[in-house]
């Protein structure tokens, strides 16, 4: 199995005890009431804005500790790159076109919370839509995340559009979900 599915699926599954490297990077953002709010938000299909902020933010630490890169600030950049308190589906013009916009937003957003925010972290926010934000991410870092989110995207629209991605990330969740910490 590809790092990037074992990721995305182990991403669903995450445990503190288990996983406490990635929780001590991230587990702040995470447990705030601003992060933990996003599940109230669809993002693509039938997942949650959480889910998927969660999946690319391992993801992309996955693969930054995997390539000798700083996975704190991928993961911290990844955990807040969708920072935006609207449902993006909704047809108010304000937030339109989306796509565009929502870097500024979400990094205003992961400004105003009670923690630092990096130059390589404020990058990986404002770049991660790279090629619809026409200047690339500016560290490798943020390639990282930016291509996690293409990809985590990609995954949540086939999972829930077809019944065949459903059925084995669900069987091999369960794999996940039976490991002992």
């Amino acid at each position: 199995m590809s790092i990037f599915y074992d990721s995305y699926i182990r991403s669903y599954c995450l445990d503190r005890e288990r996983d406490r490297v990635f929780f001590d990077i991230v587990g702040d953002l995470y447990d705030s009431p601003q992060v933990q709010g996003q599940q109230i938000y669809r993002q693509h299909s039938s997942i949650n804005r959480l889910d998927h902020v969660r999946s690319v933010t391992y993801l992309s630490f996955t693969l930054a500790e995997k390539l000798g890169l700083d996975a704190r600030a991928a993961a911290r950049g990844a955990m807040l790159h969708d920072l935006v308190y609207y449902d993006w589906h909704d047809k108010a013009r304000w937030h339109r076109p989306h796509g565009f916009k929502h870097p500024r937003f979400a990094l205003k957003n992961a400004k105003a919370l009670n923690t630092e925010i990096t130059p390589k972290e404020e990058n990986i926010i404002l770049r991660h839509m790279w090629p619809l934000t026409v200047i690339p991410p500016k560290y490798a870092e943020g390639w990282v995340v930016t291509i996690a989110d293409k990809y985590c995207a990609t995954r949540e629209m086939l999972r829930a559009e077809h019944p065949r991605f459903q059925r084995d990330f669900t069987v091999r969740k369960r794999k996940y979900e039976n490991m002992r910490p």
